[in-house]
């Protein structure tokens, strides 16, 4: 469905409001928490922030709909924020996914302290990922980060008295400590060259003639450093050893959060910055990014497949498996080689963004419900569970099967895009690459179906009856596979937005 008309909201700040609703909420936890610190009230506490991101959501998709950025997005503080369609599109994303995570945790957190300050930091870190879908400045997007960076540590260290928890908080604020320290050298490092840290005024320098004269190396090496910075928040092969890490020993709403809300963010700045301030024409004689995101893309769908298919665990295997779809959605940058169908991978990394933001949240909600009984994390743990859940392991079949790119869940069309968005951009190697490796997950992720379905329960189920089926986790799973379903013949509604996005940043290119 393409944007009805062009709206123009005054004042600009008003396209905001997605982001401004977040923080607002925010702050109402804390004031909630104030008044009433007793971990008692968790009812209200899950409630408020999921009003909070359910009302972000609609704004975000009333303004798209609205076409509220369509005509280039309203430039804020001096063009240092952009609210465009791209950045409303990601800004749905990140509060749909962040909106089941807060109704699943009521649940899950049944009886655990700091439950106020759960909450308040996924919505710093929703707050944060809304501003860096805006960010138009290399200095907004580093500011921005570290408010979804540093709540995302805490968030991974919530279980206190969880050694893999804590464990797994110390690794990913080490790795990411050094990866922010990484991406700040090289924006420094493109500002010395250029002079500027606003996107559509670096790629100016870089397009006036003898930018690169002498500085080409530095400039090559800064581009270097800002892509390694982008490849660790998306969880891209090499920078990919902290995920398996982090999200097996995090909680696994919190999994669910960073594999799927935290990844989209990583890559909305890595569109925005590669496609507006680093013009491929100009860039060229220091670095070929495009071959850089071609080789990243086919390793990490490699890697993270490979990997997948080996595990044992099935909540590993999940972190895996979202390490193989960042390079998938890599295809988006990868396959910009001017030769046509810009629009068309990148508006399909986007779209493949969106459903995969239910698809593998529900799954790691699934797995937050397997927690809950505490019926254990192994393939071998899962068999038989389709007799005391049937509901929840048909809703975990549709993700599974969704992920793999059956067409049974809207990932069998988002991955569609971008094999022939790759091939009509001359890549049809790297379509091939996918193909092969989409067909490699099926084995994996067949194994979860099986394990359900079809293998007999060897006596680990009994605790389900005892702990009884948690509504909030319930309705997140349902919900999630509900959405994946109806994407497969809905995809319409998003894929013009997703496409007409695409195009409006790819003309700020030279």
């Amino acid at each position: 469905m393409m944007p009805l008309q062009s709206t123009t909201l005054s004042p600009d700040w008003a396209a905001l409001t997605p982001a401004l609703v977040l923080a607002v909420f925010a702050l109402l936890l804390f004031v909630l928490d104030s008044i009433d610190p007793d971990e008692s009230n968790s009812g209200l506490l899950a409630g408020t922030a999921t009003v909070g991101t359910v009302t972000a959501m609609i704004v975000s998709g009333a303004f798209l709909l609205l076409g509220v950025g369509a005509d280039g997005g309203a430039a804020l503080y001096g063009g240092q924020l952009v609210v465009d369609s791209m950045a409303l599109f990601f800004m749905f994303i990140f509060t749909s996914v962040a909106t089941l995570v807060c109704l699943a945790s009521l649940d899950y957190l049944e009886g655990r302290q700091y439950q106020a300050e759960y909450y308040i930091l996924v919505m710093l870190a929703t707050t944060g990922m809304a501003l860096m879908a805006a960010s138009n400045s290399l200095a907004t997007v580093f500011v921005s980060l570290e408010l979804l960076s540093l709540p995302s540590y805490a968030l991974v260290a919530f279980l206190k008295n969880d050694r893999g928890s804590v464990e797994a908080g110390m690794k990913y604020f080490l790795v990411g400590a050094l990866s922010s320290a990484v991406f700040a050298y090289g924006v420094s490092l493109v500002y010395g060259v250029t002079g500027s840290l606003l996107l559509e005024e670096v790629a100016a320098a870089l397009q006036s003639a003898g930018a690169l004269s002498g500085l080409g190396g530095v400039f090559g090496v800064g581009v270097l450093m800002v892509a390694g910075g982008f490849a660790f928040k998306t969880a891209s092969v090499p920078f990919h050893f902290w995920a398996p890490e982090a999200y097996e020993g995090a909680p696994a709403p919190v999994s669910a959060f960073l594999s799927s809300a935290s990844k989209a963010a990583g890559f909305v700045v890595a569109f925005r910055v590669f496609v507006v301030a680093f013009p491929i024409e100009a860039v060229a004689p220091a670095i070929d990014w495009v071959l850089l995101f071609q080789v990243l893309a086919v390793v990490t769908m490699t890697l993270g497949n490979f990997a997948a298919a080996t595990q044992e665990n099935v909540k590993r295997m999940l972190a895996y498996s979202s390490v193989g779809h960042a390079g998938y959605v890599l295809i988006g940058l990868a396959a910009l080689t001017g030769a046509g169908n810009g629009e068309i991978v990148l508006g399909a990394g986007m779209i493949h963004l969106l459903v995969y933001g239910f698809m593998n949240t529900g799954a790691f909600l699934f797995v937050a419900m397997v927690e809950y009984w505490g019926v254990g994390r192994t393939f071998e743990d899962y068999n038989g569970l389709a007799t005391k859940a049937p509901v929840a392991c048909v809703a975990m079949t549709v993700f599974m099967f969704s992920l793999a790119g059956l067409p049974i869940g809207g990932g069998f069309l988002s991955k569609y895009y971008l094999l022939a968005g790759a091939v009509g951009a001359g890549v049809w190697w790297l379509a091939l690459v996918a193909a092969i490796n989409s067909a490699l997950s099926l084995f994996y992720y067949s194994r979860v179906v099986k394990a359900m379905w079809i293998e007999e329960p060897n006596g680990n189920l009994e605790q389900i009856d005892t702990r009884g089926y948690p509504t909030g986790l319930y309705a997140a799973v349902v919900i999630a596979a509900l959405v994946t379903v109806l994407l497969l013949p809905a995809i319409g509604v998003f894929s013009g937005v997703a496409f007409e996005a695409a195009d409006a940043v790819l003309q700020l290119g030279p």
